[in-house]
């Protein structure tokens, strides 16, 4: 995996992000989601780095990335910090506008970092996911089954971080079975890197304290930039898949930003593993414009 591609380590104040930087071109920052690492990447990036000079961390806490203690707001597993620390990342490699596509929790970091460094960003791809006040905003009965991780993560500590760490080889298989396509659709060498750091007790307090802040923080910033009329100002693409969104989050989005375009596939959630190609190809398109 990321062959020709070189890791390093960048401090960016109270957090130090494990990074992947390779290709030629117009730089793309990718950010991961939840409960993966920079790895999530791997099938696409040789196809984009042909175009594009790719930049692909984990987020704090996540991976090799390291990350500060809990606080008790959960400011600083907030999507505005962990924007914070990308912003500062890109500056210490040399790109002051910069190509941006985000993977679920990635995703969250991604419009939050649009949002609120909109000289930043030239063009936003959020993959599979929509923006975290209107997840809570209609969960109902049948959301909150299928996205049961979200209230549960979200607890106070310890509770997810005990009784995931119980078991977190089981939680981690249940949780990409559950969302993948279908069965056995990601690479055997990418889950056992999940794995791997999912195991980590560092790990697993990061990933709840960024659901805890989804569920208090992050909400508190989404709902300010409602009230004041704020929105994305560069263009907004979509690309999600229907085995595990079901329906167009085209909508959702339009109230977030001006200029709007989807892309459906047939696949589950993990689009650039499930289907790297045509992913790929969608990506290279929209931000080639």
């Amino acid at each position: 995996m990321f062959e020709g591609f070189t890791q390093q380590k960048i401090d960016v104040g109270d957090a130090q992000i494990n990074l992947r930087l390779g290709g030629a071109g117009p730089a793309l920052l990718l950010l991961h989601g939840f409960p993966q690492t920079h790895v999530h990447w791997h099938a696409v990036a040789p196809l984009l780095a042909t175009h594009f000079s790719l930049v692909i961390p984990d987020l704090r806490g996540y991976g090799e990335s390291t990350g500060p203690a809990a606080d008790p707001e959960h400011r600083n597993y907030s999507k505005r910090v962990m924007a914070q620390d990308m912003v500062v990342l890109m500056n210490e490699i040399g790109h002051e506008r910069f190509l941006l596509a985000g993977h679920d929790r990635g995703a969250r970091v991604a419009y939050r970092l649009a949002l609120d460094h909109p000289g930043r960003v030239v063009r936003l791809a959020s993959l599979d996911t929509v923006p975290t006040l209107d997840i809570w905003e209609r969960m109902d009965m049948d959301a909150a089954l299928g996205a049961f991780h979200w209230p549960f993560l979200a607890q106070p500590a310890p509770l997810p971080e005990r009784l995931i760490g119980n078991d977190p080889d089981f939680f981690l298989a249940h949780l990409l079975s559950r969302w993948a396509g279908s069965p056995g659709v990601l690479d055997e060498a990418a889950v056992a890197h999940y794995a791997e750091h999912f195991r980590k007790p560092s790990v697993l307090e990061a990933m709840a304290e960024d659901y805890r802040a989804g569920a208090t923080v992050d909400l508190l910033h989404d709902r300010e930039d409602r009230v004041a009329g704020r929105k994305i100002t560069c263009p907004v693409f979509v690309p999600w898949g229907k085995r595990y969104t079901r329906s167009s989050p085209l909508r959702i989005w339009q109230a977030w930003a001006g200029d709007v375009s989807e892309l459906c596939l047939d696949c589950g959630h993990f689009i650039a593993e499930e289907e790297p190609q045509a992913c790929a190809a969608a990506l290279q398109e929209f931000f080639s414009r």
